[in-house]
C-alpha cells in the first residue's frame, strides 16, 4: 500500500492523507529487498500524478489527485512546516527509534537467513546453529512484545544478539579461510563483526 500525504511533518501521522493505492503482484521477499520506485508529477493545474513500479517485476500502478476543496491552503502548509520545525527534535528521536527497530529486525532476519545459506549451513556445528537460532527467535519474539521500546533498548538487544552471533561467525569464516589453502591463516583479519549478506 502506497500512501500519498501532504504537509511538512517528518512522521506520516503529522501529515494529511491525500490518497492511497495498492501495488499488487510483488513476489514475497524479505523486508527491505523489493525495490519500489515512486514518481510524483504535479502539473500547472495542481493535479498530482503519483506512480509506483516494482523494479524487479516491472509491475506499476498510479493514482491521480486533483486540486479539490479540502486540500491544504498555502497558509495551512506554512503553519504545518512551522509546527514541524517546532517538533523537529521529537521527530528526530522518533526517527531514531524506527531506525533502531528496523536495524534490529533486518539483522535478526539476515542472521536467520545466513544459517540456511547453502555455502555456509554445513559449517555451523549443531550447538552453534542451535545457540544462534535460539538467540534470533528470542530477539524476534522480544520485538513483537515490545513495539514501543526506546532506541537504546533496540540497540542493546542488537548488541546482545551480536554477542552470540559474532564469535560463531568468526569461527565459521576462520574454518573457511583455513580450507581455502595455506597462508589463509596468516592473512590479517578484517572486521570480525558479522554483517548482513
Amino acid at each position: 500500500s502506497i500512501q500519498v500525504l501532504e504537509g511538512g511533518g517528518a512522521m506520516t501521522r503529522d501529515n494529511r492523507l491525500l490518497g492511497q493505492f495498492q501495488l499488487d503482484g510483488i513476489p514475497p521477499a524479505p523486508r527491505g529487498i523489493p525495490q519500489i520506485e515512486v514518481a510524483f508529477d504535479l502539473d500547472s493545474n495542481g493535479i498530482l500524478n503519483v506512480s509506483a513500479s516494482d523494479k524487479t517485476t516491472g509491475k506499476s500502478t498510479r493514482i491521480t489527485i486533483t486540486n479539490e476543496k479540502g486540500r491544504l491552503s498555502k497558509e495551512d502548509i506554512e503553519r504545518m512546516v512551522k509546527e514541524a520545525e517546532k517538533f523537529k527534535q521529537e521527530d528526530e528521536a522518533q526517527r531514531k527509534v524506527v531506525e533502531a527497530r528496523n536495524d534490529l529486525e533486518r539483522y535478526s532476519y539476515s542472521v536467520r537467513d545466513t544459517l540456511d545459506r547453502d555455502d555456509l549451513k554445513d559449517k555451523f556445528s549443531e550447538e552453534d546453529r542451535s545457540a544462534i537460532k535460539e538467540a534470533v527467535d528470542a530477539t524476534v519474539e522480544w520485538l513483537e512484545k515490545n513495539p514501543q521500546a526506546e532506541a537504546s533498548e533496540y540497540e542493546a538487544k542488537q548488541k546482545e544478539l551480536e554477542g552470540v552471533v559474532n564469535p560463531v561467525m568468526i569461527k565459521v569464516y576462520a574454518q573457511g579461510s583455513e580450507q581455502e589453502g595455506n597462508g589463509g591463516g596468516n592473512q590479517e583479519q578484517g572486521d570480525s563483526k558479522f554483517t548482513e549478506m
